[in-house]
């Protein structure tokens, strides 16, 4: 993801932030203002089930016909991870064992769980996001916000955002059948909203109407544990208004600042933005077996050497990795995924497969593996030295970060039929007047 921020030329010179795609409002920006990609105002796009629709849409004999369906947990053993409706109403829950869901519900038709597929599935929903507006930030599988500031010049109200983003959402070919979109300032409000708009439909709570919307919506719309919600549903609480009219220091007393926290967003008070980011373009490095392989020490032994291979690649140079994944593509169809952020990041190859091998051990493939795949997906800059030697690495992320500027400043062209975005160049840095310094010429796309 690109972020140029032009530079501020004398009292009245309007400067054009660009992220992506976005055209947002014109603003005044200080030379040593870092790139922020941030939105007050949001869309929550959410899919529910997520994971057991993917399972459905790509078994047309699941589709067919109304049964009680539920997918197995990837990582707790035959524990039920996402349940269908028709299963609730017999009483199936997830987190139940197989055998206790079974008890309950004997036409219960179980789904082995293909993790790689919903994470592909769902970085193409992401993807087609980012087309809209480059400040995305993935929440859960099946959730995500995207930050709509400045997106009325491009699409209008934001009646046209919402509907924008659910075309472009059903055009990412993903289950979106049951895609609900909220609206509103803060990810809170608009979570809430999701929660509570019909399958292909959205609810949109305009700017002002934050208080009024929160106060009739359930306790439930709170990010409570068990604990919390017992305690508050015993002191007669039900909805969040009710728990805005109470004192706040009354409920941080009972509850702590965990309670602070909660008043809080139950009274409109915070207003999180969403926080996109740049997300670079992994290093993978994959293996495909000859034949399966079962054995943990030798797909031990497979990632290490991945790993390896991974550091090798010369875009890696300069940077340690934060980010790791290891996925196996297993026998049968499923698959098996393991993501690790490192608290500090590192270079070093034990370092780096340390919790990966944890997961391993402790949540091993359900079958056989016959493909291996390590990838490096996010990085932090080395040291001083390191970067040094980290020129190839810089030259093609800057190669990559012009072709897509060139490819917005294509789409924005497209879209408002005129041009508007601008390179600064220095005129006559020698002037004393600002206006003279410097001057805007048109980007050549």
């Amino acid at each position: 993801m690109l972020n140029q921020h032009f530079i501020p030329i004398g009292r009245n010179l309007a400067i054009l932030s660009i992220f992506g795609i976005y055209s947002g409002p014109i603003r005044f920006l200080a030379m040593i203002r870092p790139p922020r990609l941030a939105s007050d105002f949001a869309a929550c796009c959410w899919i529910p089930l997520f994971a057991l629709r993917c399972e459905v849409a790509r078994r047309p004999e699941l589709a067919s016909r109304p049964q009680p369906l539920a997918l197995l947990a990837p990582h707790a053993g035959r524990r039920l991870w996402q349940v269908a409706p028709l299963a609730r109403r017999a009483g199936v829950r997830p987190g139940m064992t197989v055998n206790q869901a079974i008890g309950l519900c004997p036409t219960l038709k179980l789904c082995e769980p293909d993790p790689v597929h919903y994470d592909e599935q769902f970085a193409r929903l992401v993807a087609a996001l980012v087309t809209v507006s480059p400040v995305v930030e993935p929440s859960e599988l099946g959730r995500a916000y995207v930050g709509t500031d400045g997106l009325e010049g491009l699409y209008g109200k934001p009646e046209k955002i919402v509907e924008t983003i659910m075309g472009e959402m059903r055009s990412a070919h993903t289950p979106h059948s049951a895609l609900r979109v909220g609206w509103g300032k803060g990810k809170f409000v608009s979570w809430v909203a999701a929660t509570r708009a019909r399958p292909g439909a959205a609810v949109i709570v305009r700017a002002g109407e934050e208080e009024q919307f929160l106060s009739v919506q359930p306790l439930a719309a709170l990010p409570l544990d068990p604990d919390t919600h017992r305690r508050l549903r015993q002191l007669g609480i039900k909805t969040l208004g009710a728990l805005a009219a109470i004192p706040e220091e009354a409920v941080v007393s009972q509850f702590g600042r965990a309670g602070r926290r909660l008043w809080r967003l139950a009274a409109g008070r915070i207003s999180e933005p969403v926080m996109g980011q740049a997300a670079p373009e992994p290093i993978v490095a994959a293996l495909a077996f000859f034949s399966p392989v079962g054995e943990l020490e030798l797909l031990g032994h497979a990632m290490d050497n991945l790993i390896e291979r991974a550091l090798r690649d010369p875009r890696r140079s300069g940077w340690r990795v934060q980010v790791v994944r290891l996925r196996a593509e297993l026998e049968h169809g499923a698959s098996w995924l393991a993501a690790a952020t490192l608290k500090d990041p590192s270079a070093v190859r034990e370092r780096i497969a340390a919790p990966l091998k944890t997961q391993l051990e402790r949540s091993p493939p359900a079958g056989a593996v016959e493909r291996l795949v390590v990838e490096f997906t996010g990085f932090a800059p080395g040291t001083t030295e390191l970067q040094l030697f980290a020129r190839d690495a810089n030259a093609a992320a800057r190669a990559g970060r012009r072709r897509a500027l060139r490819s917005a400043a294509r789409e924005i062209a497209l879209r408002i039929k005129r041009p508007m975005l601008y390179h600064v160049i220095e005129v006559q840095p020698w002037s004393r007047l600002p206006e003279r310094r410097y001057a805007l010429i048109d980007f050549d796309t």
